[in-house]
């Protein structure tokens, strides 16, 4: 089974074509929809929500998948839920970059001290990072430089934020996924 979480963009196509590329490694692939606009809401949802499908499922190793804002969440959902995470040009500041997008983008810093602390030391290994050069949201760099230490980095040259095309990296990611 595979997990997927959307960006803040939930009604984007390239969702639907990330989760058609995502059943060449699993039949299973799950869209789960999340407001994005209630930080504190959302991650008890899907944390139950995630939770619910990991305990219905017979696969003994799901994984959880998110692109940008559904990175972040992905990182902290999976490791809470004990499952492993890929997460692509994942929104780790969303507390500094969705002013303006959400109600309380505060929630964000104090979901992040409220975490386990050094969660990604004790998540070291289960998380695998895919990064655009060509991302024009987010700094690359500062992503690869705080997740890098924990975490298989894969650098993509050709794709943009949102990662439209995932295809190329599916090999890397059914490797994942079960070792």
């Amino acid at each position: 089974m595979i997990i997927y979480l959307h960006g803040f963009d939930s009604s984007s196509p390239g969702n639907y074509e990330k989760i058609m590329q995502l059943k060449f490694i699993d039949d299973d692939v799950r869209f789960v929809n999340y407001s994005t606009l209630h930080p504190r809401h959302d991650m008890q949802f899907l944390l139950n929500e995630v939770h619910k499908l990991v305990s219905e499922s017979k696969d003994e190793t799901p994984l959880i998948c998110g692109v940008g804002l559904g990175g972040y969440w992905a990182e902290r959902i999976g490791f809470l839920c004990g499952i492993k995470q890929a997460i692509f040009n994942p929104n780790l500041f969303p507390y500094e970059n969705m002013t303006g997008k959400i109600d309380r983008p505060e929630e964000y810093e104090d979901i992040a001290t409220k975490c386990v602390e050094n969660f990604r030391l004790k998540n070291k290994g289960n998380c695998l990072v895919f990064l655009s050069t060509q991302d024009e949201v987010l700094d690359s760099n500062r992503s690869a430089e705080t997740l890098s230490p924990f975490y298989d980095v894969v650098w993509d040259e050709n794709e943009t934020h949102k990662f439209k095309k995932i295809a190329h990296h599916l090999q890397r990611l059914k490797v994942f996924k079960v070792e």
